[in-house]
């Protein structure tokens, strides 16, 4: 069994991919488990980033924030 597919650069853009997509669905949840609305452009721009970096940051001020737009902070040095 040919095994090369799994430690290829494709597959590890896949894996990186798939993670991206749990982080930005964890930060989404803990907005909705606090009682926080995300609005469609929040929505947006949180499961359209693949930048695990930003993404655990997001999650972190995700526990703390009064308001979805507050995930991404003022003059965050990762904002898009």
């Amino acid at each position: 069994m040919d095994l090369s597919f799994y430690k290829s650069d494709l597959a590890e853009e896949l894996r990186e991919e798939g993670r991206a997509e749990v982080w930005a669905k964890s930060v989404l949840i803990i907005l909705e488990t606090r009682g926080i609305d995300a609005p469609e452009e929040v929505r947006e721009r949180i499961t359209g980033c693949y930048d695990l970096d930003l993404l655990r940051h997001w999650l972190a001020r995700a526990i703390t924030v009064a308001s979805a737009a507050e995930v991404f902070g003022d003059g965050d040095e990762h904002a898009s």
